[in-house]
């Protein structure tokens, strides 16, 4: 047991730090390249800061445990949502007046319609993998057909982008952390994977409250990073842009991999408890940014309450049976 929560606290280190030297380098790569800063600040950086939920939902559905796969995508976006917006807007409120944003939320709603529809069958299949991973393609062709369109309020947001990517990196330099940041990734997803799963069966818990609470917290450290700081920055179109685009990367990704590789049957509590709240979290959320008394913002009382509500929705996972 405790070489098991060893792995996980160890796992959870380097899973942050890999990711972190992972985005660097394909950003500093891609500003070699000649890329835009707002196509890799919608792009490299959402997939980098959901690589660790990427890779750890791939390896438990390889291993058998297909229920910790699917509790890290649904987890991880309710504490996108709960736990990491809710602490960038404590520490400073949070201006929602980026069009870009405002075009990206209709976007996730529309992609959590799509997977509840998916898995009102109460299963995850070959087809539901695979057409959740085309229209990850297709969404990602149209982030960057918008970011290549963009208007004044979008040169704010790639502003913002421009100053959080490395542009005094060889490409040398970024190709090295690249490699580095993707090998250290892989490997300290396999050793969270299992410590999750020896806690889980030493605790006599399913894998599925495994993966959505202990794991997808530590997977969501790499944006609860990102998005504090760009907070403390008062870049607040980075802080929700990395959210929405996270939220979009797992409910199409994350889910999507273990669909293809390891087709299998969903709790009915993934739909009544945790869909459930990750659409509330989403029109919460929704009505906080736009409500005319916020003024287009979220506020440190509205972060207090949806930090409550996370952890709130964590009790209610041990509570019920």
């Amino acid at each position: 047991m405790l070489t098991a929560i060893a792995a996980v606290i160890l796992g959870f280190i380097l899973l942050v730090w890999s990711a972190e030297r992972f985005v660097s380098g394909a950003a500093g790569l891609a500003i070699d390249l000649g890329i835009s800063p707002l196509i890799i600040g919608l792009t490299i950086v959402g997939f980098g800061t959901s690589a660790p939920e990427i890779l750890i939902s791939t390896l438990s559905a390889w291993q058998g445990n297909p229920g910790l796969a699917v509790g890290n995508a649904l987890g991880s976006n309710i504490a996108n949502l709960a736990l990491i917006l809710g602490a960038a807007a404590l520490i400073a409120p949070m201006a929602v007046d980026s069009k870009i944003l405002r075009r990206e939320m209709p976007v996730l709603v529309g992609v959590m319609l799509l997977t509840l529809l998916l898995l009102f069958d109460l299963r995850l299949d070959e087809f539901d993998g695979g057409l959740l991973l085309l229209t990850l393609l297709l969404v990602m062709g149209w982030l960057v057909r918008q970011g290549m369109a963009k208007d004044g309020r979008d040169e704010l947001l790639e502003s913002e982008f421009a100053e959080e990517i490395p542009r005094d990196m060889s490409i040398g330099r970024a190709l090295f952390w690249l490699v580095v940041g993707l090998l250290v990734l892989a490997g300290s997803s396999r050793m969270l994977v299992w410590g999750a799963v020896e806690i889980a069966e030493w605790l006599g818990l399913p894998d599925l409250i495994i993966g959505l609470s202990i794991v997808a917290i530590g997977t969501s450290l790499p944006e609860l990073a990102t998005s504090v700081a760009a907070a403390l920055k008062r870049e607040h179109g980075i802080a929700l842009g990395n959210v929405i685009g996270s939220n979009i990367f797992n409910s199409l990704a994350v889910l999507g991999l273990p669909g293809l590789i390891a087709p299998h049957d969903i709790d009915i509590a993934v739909l009544w408890r945790d869909m459930s709240v990750q659409f509330v979290l989403v029109l919460l959320v929704i009505g906080m940014s736009l409500s005319r008394g916020g003024h287009g913002r979220i506020s440190r009382v509205q972060g207090g309450i949806l930090l409550t509500l996370f952890f709130g929705y964590q009790s209610l996972l041990f509570l019920l049976p």
